[in-house]
């Protein structure tokens, strides 16, 4: 195809770039005053980008033509800087206008360098090291060309069948807070330098609460429990300052996100005040005809006049919205608005300045030994100690006998997620030859046992079945155990069971892999179990039998180092569950923070006409909260600097820590309020702080935490109260509160606080 080079574009862009201390959107005043209506619609127009030359198959043939004619604002989904470059130089040289192109892409928990996957990211409770996860992960990136990463993910999910709990931060909104505002200043910064860009929080809203863990499906929840229990995170993205938010697939008080105006206009733009672009979910728009709420045409514009201001994929916007505007359907005013916050998207970038701008950065700063490093911390800090009965750290002495699906499968070690990460992670089985460890290796069984579903799962993950029988694989892991004096199984699910579309109604091990812990366990070895996986797991069973239990997640780029950090001790590990693990399926929805109800079961048994189950105790099996170290700490002492907290005034919550162990260590200290008395039902408790302590063998040190009536604030809704429905406002009640601090959100001391 020729090309044709638009000096008119050129020219308008480079008159922009000179002009004289121009005021903030004199840029897009210009553009917006010189461009047609379907120009200004292409610019809502988000497609993927073809793979390969621009003009090398049908595909990028299609879309180059819809770039040099304006029909494009945005293309995502490629790691290619070379090829991402060229698609700039179209836009810029031969589209009328020479508007850049937005670069999108799904960098959730690093790009090249990987981090734990970001449920283990929140696992470490230390927002600093989850805002230098984000902020190398754009750095990246964006020398790539890639200038706007759809992350955070910070959906509130306390079903683990939700494949998609990996993305998120776990069940809590305080906690999934502090999450979403690091991973946002992270990534965006000021947008001031080379390697700030756009952030995109998402999925707004509830899709971690879609009906039975299933993605795409419907969610019903009141509005007390949106904003008091699933909007907090959202909200604290948009306080941070990002600049952009998604979409989700599921409805939101029966209508679907992407064409909900009281969501997106009513609470996201008025009520919190946000101001930047609202991007739909792929083919979001497109889907909404299949939620039946009419023709492409009909959806589309209902979709625009909602708020969403970029259609992903479903071209929607580009085939449908001249005709409506034509037929008065609906004001040319909602193109003008949605066209005008994507162009001042791209100024913010500095894109109508240097289009080129991403692209002049040298990618040394890409997998650098610097970021490696930071990897291998982050990971050994998500690791989540589950149990141990003495048997870790191990010995350096002690034979080992390394066995397991996940023992030599390093490209697992990244999940789904991974991106533009470099294929050459380092398995578990590599990190102990590195590190000079002997180990008797066997496999000892497949991730699953139907090779069909296998092989499905485990796509392009470098992943070969073994051909070899069941027994045989146990066999040989029986033998390599009796032969040593501990053993090291890694199992859990492969990284492609984990993600969108992966949603499952059993949340127990493979069963092959069962059979092969119960073979390990029968040999009499101790056998300490590292568990893969990225959401909560059902693990009764091997709680009873493992000398110990780790989850290490998908721990990243590094992990494979970093579990050998861990298991010897060099690193001792402090990660907290961000996610209840229940007993059994059968408890979900389980998280700590659920109401008492009018007939709680005192004890953890069955109790006729109470609130309990008949055939398993309430509790779970590991609770949001908790996590082992190699040494122990002792809190006491619990004081307040006064039991009395003024509406205007702070008390101050003092605890005493002391590490009462052998050897220094990390202990997160958590903070927990209940308000006793109310005028609505509230939580048994609810996380309000935290802190992550240092502390060396004996050392003793005071924590404490600052208490405000805003924490201890809750939004009243009462559906009998309209007042109380159009603009909810937080409030502070009258009363008595429990201050509750302790290590985990079932381990902790509580003293009172009344508040006037």
């Amino acid at each position: 195809m020729k090309r044709t080079v638009s000096l008119g574009g050129i020219a308008l862009l480079l008159s922009l770039a000179v002009s004289c201390s121009p005021e903030k959107g004199s840029r897009v005043d210009e553009l917006m005053s010189q461009m047609t209506l379907d120009e200004k619609i292409g610019q809502l127009n988000v497609l993927v980008a073809p793979h390969g030359d621009v003009t090398g198959s049908v595909m990028s043939r299609n879309v180059l033509e819809k770039v040099q004619g304006s029909a494009v604002g945005s293309l995502f989904g490629l790691h290619d800087k070379e090829l991402l470059k060229e698609w700039q130089r179209v836009a810029v040289e031969e589209s009328r206008l020479g508007i850049p192109l937005l670069f999108g892409a799904d960098v959730i928990h690093g790009y090249r360098t990987t981090f734990p996957v970001p449920i283990g990211l929140a696992a470490t409770w230390n927002p600093g090291l989850m805002e230098k996860t984000a902020r190398i992960m754009a750095s990246e990136a964006s020398s790539d060309g890639i200038d706007w990463l759809y992350a955070p993910m910070v959906d509130i999910s306390r079903d683990g069948r939700w494949g998609r709990c990996v993305e998120g931060a776990g069940e809590d909104p305080y906690l999934g807070s502090v999450y979403a505002s690091a991973m946002v200043r992270g990534i965006q910064g000021n947008l001031e330098d080379a390697d700030e860009i756009l952030a995109c929080f998402k999925h707004f809203a509830l899709y971690g609460a879609v009906e039975a863990g299933r993605d795409y499906r419907e969610t019903d929840m009141s509005l007390a429990r949106m904003y008091n229990e699933y909007f907090p995170p959202y909200r604290a993205a948009v306080e941070a300052g990002a600049a952009s938010v998604m979409t989700s697939f599921n409805d939101v008080n029966g209508m679907p996100s992407s064409g909900n105006r009281w969501l997106l206009e009513d609470l996201l733009r008025r009520q919190w005040g946000f101001d930047g672009v609202v991007v739909s979910d792929y083919n979001a728009v497109g889907e909404l005809v299949r939620h039946g709420l009419g023709d492409l045409a009909e959806v589309s514009a209902l979709a625009l006049s909602a708020g969403t201001d970029m259609d992903m994929m479903s071209e929607g916007y580009v085939k449908t919205l001249r005709g409506q505007i034509e037929a008065g359907k609906i004001p040319q005013s909602y193109v003008d608005n949605a066209c005008r916050r994507v162009l001042e998207a791209k100024e913010k970038l500095g894109l109508l300045d240097d289009p080129y701008r991403f692209f002049k950065r040298d990618t040394v700063c890409v997998y650098t030994p610097e970021n490696r490093a930071a990897a291998r911390r982050v990971a050994s800090e998500s690791f989540v100690l589950l149990k141990n009965s003495g048997v870790l750290p191990l010995s350096r002495g002690k034979r080992v006998a390394l066995v397991g699906p996940m023992a030599d499968a390093g490209a697992q070690y990244t999940g789904s997620w991974a991106g533009g990460a470099y294929p050459d992670c380092r398995s578990l089985k590599e990190a102990f030859d590195e590190s000079g460890v002997k180990v008797n290796y066997a496999r000892g069984s497949n991730l699953l046992e139907d090779s069909v579903l296998e092989q499905t799962a485990c796509h392009s993950r470098r992943y070969v079945r073994d051909p070899r029988s069941e027994d045989a694989l146990i066999a040989e892991a029986v033998r390599a155990a009796r032969n040593s004096d501990v053993v090291v199984a890694c199992v859990g699910e492969p990284a492609w069971m984990t993600g969108e579309g992966a949603s499952r109604t059993s949340l127990d091990l493979p069963a092959v892999q069962i059979r092969l812990l119960d073979a390990l366990v029968a040999t009499g070895r101790p056998v300490v179990m590292l568990l893969f996986a990225g959401r909560s797991v059902i693990l009764e069973r091997q709680d009873a039998q493992m000398a110990a239990i780790m989850d290490v997640w998908y721990g990243g780029s590094e992990a494979a180092d970093a579990i050998v950090d861990v298991l010897y001790g060099a690193v001792s590990p402090s990660g907290r569950l961000p996610m209840t693990f229940p007993r059994n399926v059968g408890q979900i929805p389980l998280y700590y923070n659920m109401k008492s109800g009018g007939r709680p079961c005192p004890i953890d048994s069955y109790k006729r006409f109470t609130s309990s189950y008949m055939d398993s105790p309430n509790s779970p099996l590991y609770p949001f909260g908790y996590g082992l170290g190699y040494t122990t700490f002792e809190y006491s002492d619990l004081r307040l600097s006064s039991d009395v907290l003024s509406r205007n005034g702070t008390v101050t919550a003092t605890v005493t820590l002391k590490n009462t162990g052998s050897m220094p260590a990390y202990e997160t200290v958590q903070l927990y309020i209940h308000d006793v008395k109310s005028s609505m039902t509230r939580p048994v408790k609810e996380l309000k702080g935290f802190s992550k302590v240092r502390l060396e063998a004996g050392e003793s040190r005071d924590v404490s935490f600052e208490i405000t009536p805003d924490m201890l604030s809750w939004y009243y809704i009462d559906p009998m109260d309209p007042s109380s429905l159009s603009d909810p406002v937080p409030v502070v009640e009258p009363g008595e509160f429990d201050i509750m601090v302790g290590g985990s959100s079932e381990s902790l001391d509580a003293v009172s606080l009344h508040v006037e």
